[in-house]
């Protein structure tokens, strides 16, 4: 690869051989590139075609050499020429100069600042016309007049095609780097017309909504998000076609992700509404949390509401267990024995009561920490089974195998002790099954479900069974079991639900989030291979903040060259490099049998052959830390994946 002087010097070689003056002033109006011809034509002193030579001072020697013909105040001449330029503006004029010679001077200004400024020698088509002109007496003066304008149009013409195609090109960078950051966010932003069909999307539908297409352009809402989630958007829809922005929450039913999306008319002005915009992030995260944190600001209220009164309460059951027992030590007739024995039973059970209380509006905290949940399991049919009757049967299935997870087991464990006593009380004598189901959902909830066989709740226990002290077992109950039990889960960021089984039983379905245990991932010496440099540094400060030391190359021919760097544990190549692609370079190192984890990534599509083909597994960009660590996880060391790739 040449050198910045030797690239410097080739393209001034070829600049002097344009037949045309040309210069370029930056946004000071400071020299910064000319040819030979643009001396020439304007006899300049070597000071004036030096680099950050004044366009000021090159102005003011034009001037007084008479390039303008005579002026009568030559500061203003040159102060107006230099307005006229710091205004960059594009233009194109013709005039005559000093000697009767003619030029076009045709001006652009540079989407960094500046000018870029083009002086053509147009005397010979002047001579033309005026010869025109001359030898053609029997035509009118106003058709040569019109024919010299439209010569002139013309030039003037092509000198604004030159803009609009540069211009053109410049939209189309633009338009690229735009589509490039917007399929980088970790959100889904796309466009519907009038008719609510996807006009533009950046693809990351199915990473906000995993299981939805990501192709999307072309389909209408319904089609992209399924009935049931685009019949909770469509008034919001509805309302931005009529001009009003809003933003909506709402949970997907199939993946249990919380979705937030912004709706915005697309209008021009006080024109009409042509479409909405449309910006959909998963809020799971953030839903977990601020559940979480409003049950705790539940909790801190009942501690004010009931510290008070339950002080006021248990003095109150001290005084009258006082009294009583003093009665009890009195002769007493055998039906006035009965009746002390029996309010001081009442009143233990209002001591019960009150634990109960300051368990429910205490400071309890989240105890996270490695479970398994299996096992979790295991130890509660074994603590459970004893305390219920024979003709109760107490089962655990597991829809598939299941990680190690981040939870408080022993809350977990007393939640689902309750709701297994709750469901032996609610079949009562019959008896029955009580079945405990644990499965993941879409890597975003663990979801535990207790099924009994028994007559299922009533519609008034389904709206107000977790609140505090709503009973259905009349004096035998206290009221605070499922409200514990909601209380316990909603502090961990998840959510309880009652449902009523077709066919008879009860579902207490509880949902945790899922909290895989976080595996430490060695930190490796990475070679990353990325031509695009903004690109190559998103990507390097990913690495990075996963603990990754990093070493950069732009292309394959140096990535080669780095390849054999002691302790590199892992190549991450992009597959379009130019002249080598990323998988001719992967290939190599496996046939040297390079002992670095290999991964490929690729903003190709799926089905391009280029990336279908590859000999290791290929990330799909745009990802994130997450995706980046896992693929990393998978890589294979040192030679061919066995797996299907990203």
């Amino acid at each position: 690869m040449a050198s910045e002087d030797e690239q410097a010097g080739m393209m001034r070689a070829g600049l002097n051989l344009i037949q045309q003056a040309l210069s370029i002033y930056d946004r000071d109006l400071r020299l910064v590139v000319w040819n030979r011809r643009f001396q020439e034509m304007f006899a300049l002193p070597e000071h004036l075609v030096t680099p950050g030579a004044g366009f000021e001072e090159t102005i003011q020697y034009l001037v007084q050499r008479g390039e303008y013909g005579p002026v009568e105040d030559p500061d203003a001449a040159v102060q107006a020429r230099v307005r006229a330029a710091r205004t960059f503006l594009p233009h194109y004029m013709e005039r005559e100069r000093p000697g009767g010679r003619w030029i076009s001077v045709e001006g652009a200004p540079l989407p960094q600042g500046g000018w870029v400024t083009v002086y053509t020698d147009i005397t010979e088509v002047k001579v033309q016309e005026r010869m025109l002109r001359d030898r053609s007496a029997e035509l009118s003066d106003e058709v040569l007049a019109k024919a010299e304008r439209l010569a002139q149009a013309n030039r003037a013409l092509a000198s604004t095609n030159t803009r609009l195609e540069a211009a053109r090109r410049d939209l189309a960078d633009m338009e690229a780097r735009i589509r490039l950051t917007t399929e980088m966010m970790p959100a889904h932003i796309a466009h519907v017309d009038r008719n609510l069909r996807y006009s533009y999307s950046n693809r990351r539908l199915g990473a906000v909504m995993p299981g939805r297409p990501s192709e999307i352009i072309g389909l209408t809402g319904r089609e992209a998000l399924g009935e049931a989630n685009f019949a909770r958007i469509q008034p919001y829809l509805d309302k931005a076609l009529a001009g009003e922005a809003s933003v909506f929450e709402f949970s997907d039913d199939e993946t249990g992700r919380r979705i937030r999306a912004a709706f915005t008319p697309d209008r021009l002005g006080e024109g009409p509404v042509n479409g909405v915009y449309i910006l959909s992030m998963d809020v799971t995260a953030e839903a977990q949390a601020r559940a979480a944190l409003t049950q705790t600001r539940k909790r801190e209220l009942a501690v004010q509401l009931t510290s008070g009164v339950a002080h006021d309460f248990a003095n109150l059951l001290t005084i009258i267990m006082g009294l009583q027992s003093r009665m009890e030590r009195l002769a007493l007739p055998d039906d006035a024995r009965a009746l002390v024995t029996g309010t001081l039973a009442a009143a233990r059970r209002g001591g019960v009561l009150l634990d109960r209380i300051a368990s429910v509006s205490g400071r309890p905290s989240l105890k996270l920490g490695p479970t398994d949940l299996p096992a979790l399991l295991d130890d509660l049919r074994l603590l459970a089974t004893p305390t219920l009757p024979p003709q109760t049967r107490l089962e655990v299935h597991l829809g598939g195998p299941l990680p190690r997870l981040m939870l408080d087991a022993g809350a977990l464990q007393d939640a689902l002790l309750n709701l297994i006593l709750n469901a032996r009380d609610a079949m009562a004598a019959a008896g029955g099954l009580i079945r405990i189901c644990a499965r993941s959902l879409r890597d975003t909830w663990i979801e535990i479900r207790v099924e009994d066989d028994g007559p299922g709740f009533s519609p008034e226990a389904l709206e107000h069974a977790l609140d505090p002290f709503f009973t259905t077992k009349g004096g035998e109950g206290s009221g605070l079991g499922l409200s514990m039990v909601y209380d316990q889960v909603s502090l961990a960021g998840g959510s309880v639900r009652l449902i009523n089984r077709e066919g008879g039983g009860a579902t207490v379905s509880l949902r945790l989030p899922y909290r895989p245990v976080a595996e430490a991932q060695t930190p490796l010496v990475a070679l990353l291979v990325e031509d695009d440099a903004d690109i190559r540094e998103a990507v390097r400060d990913l690495l990075r903040s996963l603990g990754h030391a990093v070493i950069e190359a732009a292309s394959a021919t140096e990535a080669a060259m780095l390849t054999g760097v002691p302790g590199i544990g892992l190549v991450l190549s992009d597959i379009q490099l130019g002249a080598e692609s990323g998988v001719a370079l992967v290939e190599r190192l496996i046939a040297e049998g390079h002992p670095a984890r290999l991964l490929l990534m690729s903003a190709l599509p799926p089905g391009d052959p280029r990336r279908a083909g590859a000999p290791v597994p290929v990330l799909g960009k745009p990802f994130d830390a997450v995706a980046l660590a896992a693929a990393i996880a998978a890589a294979p060391v040192g030679g061919p994946s066995t797996g299907t790739p990203a």
